[in-house]
């Protein structure tokens, strides 16, 4: 009798953005977590977090993973949005990937919600946008690191309007949303000097909040695909935002005279 395999997308930036060793890793992520204040008990409906290497940004993924902490039980599916990085394309790119693996294990998709995405227009499989992109490989140690028994719904976004990215993430929660989490991975300005960058992301993360997504572009934030979707998205669900944390590379692990934003936000 043959066995059907199940078919893993394989970690693309371990060593990279993050460490390839489970071990080191898991002491990485500890020390992100380490002297944060005590979180709140609201559930996070969604998260909005940046996906740079964990020397750049770790502590402000942290500052939003940690309200997951108390709910590690409760939450378990993850919507995940991400930009293509690497490989330019219109619409939004589902895969057919059983799981995704990183050094800490592999993470199931939830197979489900990924054929309800694949009957809407504009949404495709197209595996060449997954297999090198790190927006939503960046997310998933930390996802590991503070949840129990989770899946995944993985979603990059291409050239998409905000109405079909709107749509993508109502189709993938679809049911009860009191066991799922919406992550939006973006991270905000690039490359302008450090107190550029400080005005245009403090005005990005106020038009979040806010829930103006007309404000945002890619000048704003490289994931503002995701950001604009999700927007309509939390307005429709009268989700409230606040912003967690805003730095850049250049208080970070960089210099100051080209910098990257990054912000950390939670809707309840």
């Amino acid at each position: 009798m043959n066995t059907i395999r199940p078919t893993i997308r394989p970690s693309a930036v371990a060593g990279l953005f993050y460490p390839a060793r489970a071990t080191e890793l898991e002491t990485l992520l500890s020390q992100q977590f380490a002297s944060l204040p005590h979180a709140s008990h609201h559930f996070p409906r969604a998260l909005i977090v940046p996906h740079a290497g964990y020397s750049y940004a770790g502590k402000v993924f942290a500052k939003a993973y940690q309200l997951l902490q108390h709910f590690k039980e409760q939450i378990q599916r993850v919507i995940v949005l991400g930009p293509s990085h690497r490989v330019p394309f219109k619409g939004i790119a589902i895969s057919a990937a059983d799981y995704f693996a990183t050094p800490l294990g592999s993470v199931a998709v939830d197979k489900a919600a990924i054929a309800r995405l694949s009957a809407l227009e504009g949404v495709r499989f197209f595996e060449s946008a997954h297999e090198t992109e790190h927006s939503i490989e960046v997310q998933l140690p930390f996802l590991q690191y503070v949840l129990d028994q989770f899946e995944i719904v993985p979603i990059i976004t291409g050239d998409a309007n905000t109405s079909a990215v709107s749509q993508a993430i109502q189709t993938a929660m679809q049911d009860d949303a009191d066991d799922t989490l919406i992550v939006v991975s973006s991270d905000l300005s690039h490359y302008l000097d450090y107190e550029s960058a400080r005005r245009i992301d403090q005005f990005t993360s106020q038009a979040i909040i806010s829930l103006d997504e007309n404000d945002i572009d890619a000048y704003h934030a490289c994931g503002y695909v995701g950001i604009r979707g999700f927007i309509d998205y939390a307005r429709q669900q009268h989700l409230t935002g606040k912003v967690l944390s805003l730095c850049n590379s250049g208080d970070t692990a960089g210099k100051k005279d080209s910098v990257v934003g990054y912000g950390a936000y939670v809707f309840e």
